[in-house]
C-alpha cells in the first residue's frame, strides 16, 4: 500500500470514530509506530487530523468543542438506543426507588424509552419511580408519564444543553441520594477520567456522581480515550460503563483495574 492511500485510510478512520491510536493504526495496517507517527505528521500538517498524546483526533475536535443538543441529536442514533436500551434494564420494573437521569441526547433516549415502558406497564398501585434531572427535553418526556414522580433540580438553563447549571443546581443535587444516576459525558480516558468541556456542567456532573448510590455512565464509542477541557470524575468513582464497542486496551485495562462493569450494547 502506497503511504499515501494509508493515510487517506488513516483519515477516513479518524473521522468516523473521532479518535485513533498509533497502536491501533500500526496493528491495522502492518507498519512500524515510527511510520505512523509520520503518516499522522503528515495528515496533521495538510490541516486534516490533529495529534494527541497516543494517537490523532479529528481536526476540530479541540477540549471546549461542545456541540448543541439538537446537533447531536441526530449522531449515532442506532448505538444510543441501543446503549439506552441496557440502561433501562437497570431500572426497577415493579418496586418503588428513585434514579437520577442526566442531560445528553443517550439519556434523553433512555428517558424516552422509560416513559414508553412505563406507560404500557404502569407500576402497582401506590408504587412510584422518582425520577429527578435537570434537563429540560428528559422532564418534558416523563412530566405526564404514569407511575412516575418527576423532581426537576433548579438553575440556570444553560441553552446549549438545555440542563440546569449553576450553584442552585449543584447544592440542589448535593441534598438527593437517588439509587441509581445515569450520567453523559463527553469524554472517558484512563488517566483523565471523565470529561466536559464546560466548568459548570462539570460542577454538576461531579455533584450528580458524589450524591448517588449507583453510578451509570452511557457513552457511545466516540466518547472512548476522549478528553475534554473539565474532569469531573474519575473511573474509580463509576460503577457501571453502559457503551456501543469495546474500548481500547489500555481504557479497558483501567476501567478494570478500577472495578468498572463495563456492559457493550
Amino acid at each position: 500500500m502506497f503511504a499515501e492511500e494509508r493515510q487517506q485510510q488513516i483519515a477516513e478512520l479518524v473521522a468516523g470514530s473521532g479518535r485513533v491510536s498509533v497502536n491501533l493504526l500500526a496493528e491495522r495496517f502492518r507498519i512500524t509506530t515510527e511510520t505512523v507517527r509520520r503518516d499522522l505528521a503528515t495528515l496533521e500538517s495538510a490541516g486534516t487530523i490533529r495529534r494527541v498524546h497516543g494517537g490523532a483526533v479529528a481536526a476540530d475536535r479541540f477540549s471546549t468543542t461542545e456541540e448543541s443538543i439538537k446537533e447531536r441529536a441526530i449522531k449515532r442514533p442506532d448505538q444510543k438506543m441501543r446503549i439506552a436500551q441496557a440502561a433501562l434494564a437497570l431500572v426497577p420494573r415493579t418496586s418503588s426507588g428513585s434514579i437520577l437521569i442526566d442531560g445528553g441526547t443517550t439519556t434523553e433516549v433512555l428517558a424516552d424509552l422509560l416513559s414508553r415502558r412505563t406507560a404500557v406497564e404502569p407500576s402497582g398501585a401506590g408504587i412510584e419511580l422518582v425520577v429527578i434531572t435537570h434537563a429540560v427535553p428528559i422532564a418534558a418526556k416523563l412530566s405526564s408519564t404514569p407511575g412516575i414522580a418527576l423532581e426537576i433540580l433548579g438553575g440556570r438553563v444553560r441553552g446549549l444543553t438545555q440542563a440546569a447549571v449553576g450553584q442552585a443546581t449543584v447544592d440542589a443535587a448535593r441534598r438527593i441520594r437517588p439509587d441509581i444516576a445515569f450520567i453523559g459525558t463527553n469524554g472517558i480516558h484512563a488517566r483523565f477520567g471523565l470529561s466536559t468541556p464546560d466548568p459548570e456542567e462539570a460542577a454538576v456532573k461531579a455533584a450528580f456522581v458524589h450524591s448517588a448510590r449507583r453510578i451509570v455512565v452511557l457513552a457511545d464509542s466516540s466518547k472512548l480515550d476522549a478528553e475534554t477541557l473539565v474532569q469531573f470524575a474519575s473511573l474509580k468513582d463509576l460503577d457501571t460503563l453502559i457503551t456501543d464497542s469495546e474500548p481500547s486496551p489500555e481504557l479497558a485495562a483501567a476501567l478494570a483495574e478500577a472495578g468498572v462493569d463495563v456492559v457493550i450494547a
